[in-house]
């Protein structure tokens, strides 16, 4: 099976080491150079990461990263992919072309997945003549460390479809959850409202940043407190998955905290800029 993964940033990098260090031909595809460039780069650090700790020979680092070619385009190359996965920003409009895109070069049995975090995937197939074999395939951060992958199934996603990516998964050695298609499925419908209400404890004085997250580092054993996880996945993914929540179920409890909206339109979002609830 050859795999392209569309998107070179953290997910798309770690999504397309994952599939190649198990044996399977990657294209990685973003339409920034540099983009594609820093992805190699940061791909052949994890690997030797991971050598050092003995997860793979040093041997293999070359051998992985000759199963990854690269391009800046969405091209007839794809027709010979038996799996597509975006993993572009966590933006709709942008995931709709995206899709258009790969629907329009790809074989008709080619399963397309996506790697949004919340944004429906039953709304996302339809930018797919065949929705049947559209699926969601939400891989954890850091994509190489992280044993779950979160597959939403949705309204049209066929069984083969859904018993293809759980066996793909498997020879990842993932441990693929199949969900069903609604806001922010179960990662984040769960995740999400407990870091805006830790956002809230903050906004209303209720206590500061690091003692928030030792509390729930060291009463509930949570290996990183809900302040330290929002930097870590980023404040305005977790403003826009806040905002699918609280579209899609029409709850006020799913609203986004006010100092959220502030950092965000501040830039401060988190470990990628430096700075959110923590500097870095």
């Amino acid at each position: 099976m050859t795999v392209a993964v569309i998107g070179a940033g953290t997910m798309g990098n770690g999504i397309a080491h994952c599939f190649a260090q198990y044996g399977f031909p990657v294209i990685l595809i973003d339409n920034q150079a540099i983009a594609l460039e820093k992805a190699i780069s940061t791909i052949e650090k994890n690997l030797q990461r991971q050598a050092a700790k003995n997860i793979i020979s040093e041997s293999d680092i070359q051998l992985i990263l000759s199963r990854i070619q690269t391009q800046t385009t969405i091209d007839s190359a794809l027709k010979n992919c038996q799996l597509v996965i975006e993993a572009v920003s966590e933006k709709l409009h942008i995931k709709q072309e995206i899709i258009q895109q790969i629907n329009s070069v790809v074989s008709t049995n080619c399963i397309i997945a996506s790697n949004t975090s919340s944004i429906s995937i039953t709304l996302l197939a339809q930018q797919c003549s065949q929705p049947q074999n559209f699926i969601g395939m939400h891989f954890m951060n850091p994509v190489p460390v992280m044993e779950l992958v979160e597959v939403i199934k949705g309204h049209h996603t066929s069984e083969f479809c859904t018993t293809t990516i759980l066996e793909t998964c498997t020879k990842l050695q993932k441990k693929p959850v199949v969900v069903n298609d609604y806001p922010g499925f179960i990662a984040n419908r769960i995740l999400m409202p407990m870091i805006n209400e830790a956002i809230y404890a903050v906004y209303e004085g209720v206590a500061e940043v690091e003692a928030i997250d030792q509390i729930m580092k060291l009463g509930m054993a949570h290996p990183m407190g809900p302040l330290q996880l929002a930097d870590f996945i980023g404040l305005d993914v977790c403003l826009s998955i806040l905002k699918v929540l609280h579209d899609g179920f029409g709850n006020p409890k799913y609203a986004p905290c006010p100092l959220l909206i502030n950092l965000v339109h501040a830039g401060c979002l988190g470990k990628k800029t430096g700075k959110g609830f923590y500097n870095y």
